[in-house]
């Protein structure tokens, strides 16, 4: 099998391939381009979005080139394929700002460098909006549209599922636009293979077969396996929600957190699929005599470092060596909210503080935390849900530290 292939099957990556063999003596016989396509339905990945971004980075250091195709134009209406509902319909301007910030989060894993290590394939963005954007209906159809089954799109999973609940004609279109992508960018970019997960199995295979109707080359399909948690949850969810890559939607802090309390049974797979380590030095970490919080800690570093960089990963894991260590070790990492001194003067209600601090999304989910002894206030227990804090709860490094449960942190400190 080709090098960067062998690395994918290694890491645990692989789930499907419209045919591996092919693939892999075309691979041997030079670089090929391939990519991956995101659309803009948010303004950040979560962490479970990424599975693919790491193949895509794999790849590239195999010697092959990446395309990271941003969905400017079918973000506009969005991919059914794994969901229940149809999506909420964006704006134009909050796709573009999606676009913008997914471009920057693609940088944070593929390298779209001009000067790259000896045998790197060069990377490249591109937004499907250049070519849809203006397409026109009549011609698009006459042109792209005939080379569609309508019974053979019903057959995919994805559409399936969808028909149940009920599938919209705008939706239905979705197939044929992403087809038109893998068809746009095998004409001008010579691109040979489409990657994804494991759910877009149907619309690749339909864009490979588009091309292969239109008279193009041979083109294949190379899809990740969804992960899940080994506790039964999903990739990149947490008790307080989703684990974004942007810092102003996910602390630093609860980014680092997440992965270092991931389950003993996850963390030597996610080493794999979510660190660039060398597999004999992760060998080294999954030796049953080694302490699992060591790799727990690895894990949750090399994450936050690639994501965040080397300065918020330190910070966070001395934040969490002040915390549940013991060690005189800097704090600065830990999530923080400010209040005016004039605040404390006047009275902060405990409940409130912890719902600023995200700790819960309501007073009263706040109360309950209090009343059954999940709060602390600067390392004491507080069961009294009309506790107010004040300017006499300030310690001497001048702020004070909420706690809510084992594992939720927050420092209060002044403005100013």
């Amino acid at each position: 099998m080709n090098k960067a292939l062998q690395v994918l099957k290694d890491r645990g990556f692989i789930n499907d391939c419209t045919d591996i063999d092919q693939l892999s003596d075309l691979m041997d016989q030079g670089p090929v381009t391939f990519y991956l396509g995101v659309d803009p339905s948010g303004a950040s990945m979560h962490v479970g979005h990424t599975v693919p971004v790491y193949a895509m980075r794999h790849l590239q250091e195999g010697g092959h080139n990446p395309i990271a195709l941003v969905g400017g134009g079918t973000g506009m209406i969005g991919d059914p394929s794994g969901k229940t509902e149809m999506r909420k319909l964006l704006s134009v301007e909050q796709i573009q700002s999606n676009v913008e910030a997914l471009k920057r989060q693609f940088a944070k894993i593929v390298d779209f460098s001009e000067e790259l290590p000896e045998g790197w394939g060069h990377a490249k963005l591109r937004n499907n909006a250049d070519w849809l954007v203006d397409l026109k209906y009549i011609p698009f159809l006459r042109d792209i549209g005939r080379y569609f089954s309508v019974n053979r799109m019903l057959t995919f999973e994805g559409t399936k599922q969808r028909l149940e609940r009920g599938l919209s004609f705008i939706e239905f279109n979705y197939q044929l636009l992403q087809s038109y992508d893998f068809y746009m960018l095998n004409k001008n970019e010579g691109c040979r293979l489409q990657i994804g997960g494991a759910d877009q199995w149907g619309n690749i295979v339909a864009g490979i077969d588009l091309i292969n109707r239109t008279g193009g080359p041979q083109c294949f399909g190379l899809t990740f396996n969804l992960i899940m948690r080994a506790d039964g949850k999903k990739m990149g969810k947490s008790e307080k929600g989703a684990i974004f890559l942007d810092k102003d939607l996910c602390p630093v802090y609860d980014f680092y957190q997440y992965w270092r309390n991931v389950p003993d049974a996850d963390v030597i797979k996610f080493m794999k699929l979510f660190t660039f380590m060398d597999l004999d030095e992760i060998a080294e970490y999954a030796d049953p005599k080694r302490n699992i919080n060591e790799a727990k800690e690895r894990l949750a570093w090399e994450q936050t470092r690639i994501i965040h960089g080397v300065e918020e990963a330190d910070k966070a894991r001395e934040a969490a060596k002040a915390l549940f260590s013991g060690e005189a070790a800097n704090r600065e990492g830990i999530p923080t909210i400010q209040v005016a001194k004039s605040g404390l003067e006047a009275g902060l209600g405990l409940l409130a503080a912890m719902v600023r601090a995200g700790f819960c999304r309501s007073n009263s989910e706040a109360r309950t935390i209090v009343t059954q002894g999940g709060a602390e206030v600067n390392g004491s227990k507080v069961t009294d849900p009309k506790r107010i804090l004040s300017l006499d709860d300030v310690d001497d490094s001048g702020e004070i530290m909420l706690k809510a449960g084992k594992k939720k942190f927050c420092r209060i400190i002044l403005e100013g």
